[in-house]
């Protein structure tokens, strides 16, 4: 299994993930033409015969997450491709796109409502709740908030 950053201005943030999963790195290079859309030029990393955790931090449409977990299958020869991401913003056509794409599943922190009626069963939520729970805890006992996020 390895991490895989879907764009360069996520590295760091991908990086820390994989370091505290004791997993290795990759990147999808891409070029953004213009706000939601993008064109995939290279993978950075050896993704090939491998499972991948696509990370990200915010989906819209979807378009960049799905192309990213396509260049991964088809130039990078990943086996299987789980997106996670912290807000599932969902907007136009990202149900359908994420419906139709080569992700297996693909989680949400649940700090973005799910839409309404709309269903997917590859979309999964966790909830941020006990983080919070922690933290006013933590706030009202005059204790490190920080700690949380070691």
């Amino acid at each position: 299994i390895i991490v895989v950053s879907p764009d360069v201005g996520s590295v760091a943030r991908a990086r820390a993930f994989a370091q505290k999963l004791g997993m290795g790195l990759a990147i999808v290079d891409k070029r953004r033409q213009k706000a939601n859309s993008s064109e995939v030029m290279n993978i950075i990393g050896d993704v090939h015969g491998k499972k991948v955790i696509l990370f990200d931090d915010m989906v819209d449409t979807a378009g960049s997450l799905c192309g990213a977990a396509q260049a991964l299958v088809e130039i990078g020869g990943a086996t299987d491709v789980i997106a996670c991401a912290s807000h599932g913003v969902l907007s136009g056509p990202a149900v359908e796109r994420i419906e139709k794409s080569v992700i297996k599943e693909l989680y949400f922190l649940d700090t973005v409502p799910a839409k309404q009626g709309v269903t997917c069963d590859k979309i999964k939520y966790l909830s941020v709740a006990h983080m919070f729970a922690e933290a006013i805890e933590r706030i009202y006992e005059e204790v490190s908030v920080s700690k949380l996020f070691v």
